[in-house]
């Protein structure tokens, strides 16, 4: 599945248009101890997390992750949102709670890592 397909899927809002949406997906997380994600973390993986400052993008950078998604309608700071157009990091926001998120990544087919 790809970004696109995924946010559609997720009802969500991809809060930077500018970063690939055609990026495939390769598999889901959800976790919000930025330690913990970067030694479980893969490249094109869609991280599901609350968290919303500037480090969540240079962990999803430094993993290559195809996206990050905030679950809740929580925003991400603007400062954050800059940083992931210049990496290329798609940030989606959904309305969805992370327990939702997950349950339609998983009936689509979507595995964990």
């Amino acid at each position: 599945m790809t970004v696109n397909e995924m946010a559609k899927l997720i009802e969500a809002e991809n809060m930077t248009p500018e970063a690939d949406g055609n990026a495939a997906v390769s598999c889901g997380y959800t976790c919000d101890l930025l330690s913990w994600v970067m030694a479980h973390g893969a490249a094109g993986m869609a991280w599901v997390t609350v968290q919303t400052h500037m480090n969540v993008i240079a962990v999803a950078s430094l993993m290559e992750m195809a996206a990050v998604i905030i679950p809740e309608g929580i925003e991400m700071e603007e400062p954050s949102l800059e940083k992931a157009k210049d990496e290329g990091i798609c940030v989606l926001q959904t309305k969805l709670t992370a327990f939702e998120i997950c349950a339609r990544l998983a009936a689509a087919g979507l595995k964990g890592k």
